[in-house]
């Protein structure tokens, strides 16, 4: 089987092992939940595709955006569906991608997620950063919604405007503004224990657009008009308020604590109580990350102000778990949180992301939760989480799954372009603007990519839901939907998975493996029993191969798990680098040989069996450490030093 001629994402083989049933499982693989969840964002990247994109039905696109104004903003993600680069619901969904990877970063390195996650970040900041063009102006939106959605076509094929709006001293955004300033902000705190310098230069960033935020205030969608008909802002002092918050989290600058404390009645942040929390209301948020600060008593001169805070990121909390005098969140008879029809999944994430980390507070500071309608430790909010994330893995009246490629039953005929129509590798003549709608949009089959890891609008206040590629309300996916799950997915799995193992045993690694193998029939892969020595423990050997004596570096290699299927068995290979100098190493090149499944953690080059350190761990310093992880059948791979410096 020549795989390099199968036009199949990565996901649509995987399935193809989950066993098929009519009933959701009693339990959720949330490992897998959360890689499918990171490999939506690689769906939705616009710009010059990198060698290590595992979404293979997509294409280079956009590669001229901004180039009309005379500015780059090639790069960033589409926003859901559609080929706009909206600023807001992007910047407010890296935000979140940041604060899961701060808030759970132990339970995101254990699966060995660190690294996508921290690449799905940094896709975002890296085109904050271009967007950022000067102190008081960034550009906020690339394309235009009206022009876009005439057009059924894949983003490689794009023929509709791709002109980029901006706001400036004369034409503010402050909502905008603030919310790329938190993005930036809570970045700089994800990236500063892997690479100092970026988040250094991200933190600058993050303090400029504050400042532009804050002196010349506005709504953006007064300035970028464009942007009304699909993301109005209802406020900006929400975003002000995020703003500064994050950039005291990630500088200790008091100036920022005091900000939020003298501003917070003004603009609401100790007088709104609310029950939405999302890319236009960050008001909850905001609360519960100021009550992290009074908990862990560093509140000093100003605790009755965030005490106040804190009172409103309980009203947020119990209205959520039913438990607010009546003024609760509604729900659906199936047990879903029921805030808005358009993409209420959206909103689901978002809640139940924030609940997961006041959980976490309250844990850690040994608290609870005083909601009107008694006492609620932290567990009970885990639960509530717990039960919320099952709802969208397919424990609910629909039986289904609502992120996409997760279970047996999932969404088919998702409102999405690229994925509705045959990818750009397999039918290389291009799909015009109507065509799209005449040949794709209107079809009654399934779509012929799968979006893995998107997570749909969902189910209505009925639990109904119809599968249709016309009712975006339900099945259009989103960046601002997505994102929470990570962090939801990886605390899930720390508490009711196997820790360290991303994948169930029966599915995703294998067919991983047969995708990314060249031109490798598949009675090749090498079939043998499971040695008893590798049942339910790792195995481990140290090796430091390619270095004459005296080599800095030292890799323990380990097998964590094992699979056979159809009898052939396959392994899960964990190998850690550790610098054992005593000085930093950089420029670390490896060569893996024998490599016949897919690894993740390092960068390929364009050497043969060459790869390097990740982007945003290109410095080992001494006893600092690296890991990647393969899998495959048969003997490990052969690692080996090919050069450092």
């Amino acid at each position: 089987m020549n795989m390099k001629n199968l036009n199949i994402s990565l996901c649509v083989l995987l399935i193809a092992l989950v066993r098929l049933g009519g009933s959701a499982p009693s339990s959720f693989n949330y490992g897998d939940a959360l890689d499918k969840s990171l490999m939506f964002f690689e769906a939705q990247r616009s710009g010059k595709l990198p060698l290590q994109q595992r979404v293979k039905w997509r294409g280079d696109s956009g590669l001229q955006d901004g180039f009309q104004q005379g500015v780059d903003l090639v790069g960033g993600y589409y926003d859901a569906g559609d080929h706009v680069k909206f600023g807001l619901p992007m910047a407010y969904s890296v935000t979140m991608l940041a604060w899961g990877a701060i808030e759970f970063s132990k339970e995101i390195t254990n699966l060995n997620q660190m690294g996508h996650a921290l690449w799905a970040i940094k896709w975002g900041t890296d085109y904050f950063v271009k967007a950022h063009t000067q102190p008081n102006v960034l550009w906020g939106q690339v394309g235009d919604g009206v022009s876009d959605h005439y057009c059924w076509e894949r983003a490689e094929d794009m023929t509709t405007s791709r002109g980029a709006y901006k706001i400036d001293e004369q034409h503010p955004g402050s909502d905008l503004a603030g919310e790329t300033a938190a993005a930036l902000a809570a970045a700089a705190l994800a990236f500063r224990p892997y690479n100092s310098s970026y988040s250094g230069l991200l933190l600058v960033h993050a303090k400029q657009l504050f400042t532009f935020a804050d002196r010349f205030r506005g709504l953006y969608d007064d300035s970028i008009s464009s942007a009304q008909q699909f993301y109005t802002s209802s406020g900006y002092s929400d975003e002000l308020l995020w703003a500064a918050t994050w950039l005291h989290l990630a500088t200790g600058d008091e100036y920022y604590l005091k900000y939020v404390v003298d501003n917070g009645v003004y603009m609401g942040g100790t007088g709104w109580a609310m029950k939405e929390f999302s890319w236009d209301n960050k008001y909850a948020g905001v609360q519960i990350l100021l009550t992290k600060i009074l908990l862990e008593g560093k509140a000093g001169p100003y605790a009755d102000t965030l005490k106040q805070y804190q009172a409103k990121a309980d009203y947020f909390s119990c209205a959520c778990l039913q438990k607010n005098d009546g003024y609760n969140v509604q729900k659906t008879p199936g047990g879903l949180l029921y805030v808005r029809e358009w993409n209420n999944m959206q909103y689901v994430s978002s809640a139940t992301f924030l609940l997961a980390v006041y959980s976490n507070y309250l844990s850690a500071t040994k608290a609870n939760l005083n909601c009107p309608d008694g006492q609620t430790q932290p567990q009970e909010l885990l639960n509530f989480v717990k039960s919320q994330a099952d709802y969208i893995l397919g424990n609910n009246p629909a039986d289904t799954s609502y992120l996409v490629g997760y279970g047996a039953k999932y969404p088919l005929h998702v409102h999405h372009r690229g994925a509705s129509i045959a990818s750009i590798f397999s039918l290389h003549s291009e799909v015009g603007c109507t065509q799209g709608f005449e040949l794709w949009y209107n079809r009654a089959e399934s779509n012929p990519n799968v979006i893995c890891g998107a997570l749909v609008g969902g189910p209505d206040k009925n639990d109904g839901f119809s599968d249709d590629r016309s009712n975006y309300e339900q099945t259009e996916p989103t960046l601002s939907g997505s994102a929470p799950l990570v962090g939801i997915f990886a605390k899930l799995q720390s508490l009711y998975g196997n820790i360290g193992e991303g994948y169930n045993h029966n599915e995703s690694p294998v067919t991983q493996q047969k995708t990314q193998s060249y031109n490798q029939d598949e009675s090749q892969v090498p079939q043998q029993k499971t040695p008893s020595t590798y049942a339910g423990k790792e195995t481990a050997s140290k090796t430091s191969e390619g270095c004459v004596a005296g080599c800095p570096v030292q890799f323990l290699h380990s097998i964590s798990s094992s699979w056979t299927v159809g009898g052939a068995t396959y392994y899960r290979h964990r190998v850690i680098i550790k610098n054992t100098s005593s000085k930093p190493i950089s420029d670390l090149k490896l060569v893996v040989k024998d490599l016949t499944g897919s690894l993740w953690g390092l960068s390929s080059t364009e050497e043969k069996d060459t790869y390097e350190l990740p982007q945003w761990q290109k410095v080992l310093n001494p006893g600092s450490e690296c890991i990647f992880v393969y899998v495959q059948g048969g003997p490990q791979a052969k690692v080996s030093i090919k050069s450092f410096q």
